[in-house]
């Protein structure tokens, strides 16, 4: 069983996912003109006005905080390390290089889960790739596969991973018995999720902005600290990137294949760009400006926030404290944790423990509102069977502090690898419809309106787009809330 799992992850990870995401960034890149480029500024023009909300959707600003909750985990702690242990400062490099491609398809699938939106039973927005493959493509069969690979993953599985890395620095940190964190965390984390959409995106607003302030304050102290050595540092990335640190021939084309490869994948893993989990949460936002496209923007943006700001913090802890040795063994959060108290002092590995602990909690709280946003697609908001689910994530997170099953995690990644290859189809065969949306916000702003959709001017998707959600009537534009 173990080995056949390998062997599919393997394939799909090894051999099909990396290639078809390098693509699907390229691709779109190419056909929104380089958006992520040439509207760098206007993300954060956007989120400005991202405050707003009403009684039917969060606001894009709590839509970004959720989508940075699920993204920034430990992941951001210890995997930057080992990207950096395997593939050398070079990797650093092509992780910036696949976060920039990224962000064009964060664009694609968030404008493209904004108009495939639907209401549920409690009048609150749902939407994600579920929805558009259903209401888009009229393939609800693989809104289904989407869905059950996600419940999995992200429900199920994943929250027992980051419970258990929670547990592991607590224990180590401050001595505190597995089940003693576990307990904790399951209190916490129920009293929560019980309180539904709108208690996560409170939660997500609050804490979010202010763990990755934390964070990035102390990773520019410790740069400044060492500012004289930040130039050769650069230097060293961008070398290494190409294997101009290398002396002969062999050794160039391994160095540079060993750092695109960890960079890459540690890209994409992170950002999760492409992989269907961020469209869920930019679904219920209710948008300002009042169209798709000005989602696809907030959801850029947390691309962005999360490689090029959040992991280049962790990049920059490590290789100015001088604590990064090829071939040493020392690697993942153990390295994080030695590179950081090299420059701080012994509080630096208490300072990493909570780091985890917030950056793993929030990803909890976040990868059950993706799941819950799945099950209602598949249920259709039966009550019960949310109750009751709720009850199995709560008890997996006890188990992922308490233990570890690795084959359950291998399945996680078999699970997510086949979610992120169907999101992938279904946003390429709707990417028509994505650049359409781009064009008509954007022939907007050029003109200085206000970008309104108006699903008028798209008859081809009368009958497609749920009746109610974009209606003229439906959504007004407003002036941005103050708050």
């Amino acid at each position: 069983m173990e080995q056949l799992i390998a062997a599919i992850n393997g394939l799909l990870w090894g051999k099909i996912l990396i290639y078809l995401l390098l693509f699907a960034g390229a691709y779109f890149t190419l056909r929104f003109g380089f958006i992520q480029i040439r509207h760098f500024g206007h993300m954060f023009s956007v989120l400005k006005n991202s405050r707003q909300a009403d009684a039917a959707g969060i606001s894009s600003f709590q839509a970004l905080c959720t989508s940075l909750a699920a993204r920034v985990g430990t992941g951001n702690l210890a995997g930057v390390a080992v990207a950096l242990y395997l593939g050398g400062p070079g990797a650093i490099f092509w992780m910036w290089l696949i976060a920039i491609i990224g962000m064009a398809t964060a664009f694609a699938e968030s404008t493209l889960a904004q108009l495939y939106k639907v209401k549920d039973d409690d009048g609150n927005y749902r939407g994600g790739p579920a929805y558009y493959m259903e209401l888009g493509l009229g393939a609800r069969w693989m809104g289904v596969l989407f869905s059950l690979c996600l419940l999995l993953a992200f429900g199920l599985v994943f929250n027992a991973v980051q419970a258990n890395s929670i547990s592991a620095a607590m224990q180590v940190a401050f001595n505190i018995p597995s089940w003693g964190t576990g307990l904790a965390i399951v209190i916490a984390a129920g009293l929560i999720i019980f309180g539904g959409i709108r208690a996560i995106a409170r939660f997500a607003e609050l804490v979010v902005p202010f763990m990755a302030l934390i964070y990035l304050l102390i990773a520019l102290v410790v740069v400044m600290m060492n500012i004289g050595e930040l130039p050769g540092i650069i230097s060293l990335i961008v070398k290494s990137a190409f294997g101009l640190e290398q002396a002969g021939g062999g050794a160039v084309g391994f160095a540079i294949s060993q750092a695109m490869m960890n960079g890459i994948k540690r890209g994409l893993f992170s950002n999760e760009a492409g992989m269907g989990s961020a469209p869920n949460a930019a679904a219920t936002a209710t948008p300002y400006p009042p169209h798709p496209a000005s989602q696809g923007y907030v959801q850029m943006l947390g691309v962005f926030m999360d490689t090029i700001v959040i992991c280049t913090c962790t990049a920059s802890i490590i290789l100015v404290s001088g604590q990064f040795e090829p071939g040493s063994g020392i690697t993942g959060i153990e390295l994080t944790q030695r590179a950081l108290s090299a420059e701080v002092g012994g509080w630096g590995n208490t300072f990493i423990a909570i780091a985890i602990l917030f950056f793993a909690f929030t990803s909890i709280v976040a990868n059950y509102m993706y799941a819950e946003n799945n099950l209602i697609f598949l249920e259709h908001n039966h009550k019960a069977g949310l109750t009751l689910f709720r009850i199995c994530v709560l008890a997996m997170v006890m188990f992922g502090a308490m233990g570890e099953l690795p084959v359950v995690w291998a399945m996680a990644d078999a699970s997510m690898g086949i979610m992120a290859l169907i999101n992938l189809v279904a946003i390429l065969l709707l990417s028509g419809v994505a650049v359409k949306l781009a064009k008509d916000y954007n022939r907007q702003l050029d003109a200085g309106k206000l970008p309104t959709f108006d699903l008028n001017d798209y008859p081809e998707l009368k009958g497609k787009v749920v009746e109610g959600i974009w209606d003229n009537n439906a959504q007004k534009p407003q002036e941005p809330s103050k708050s």
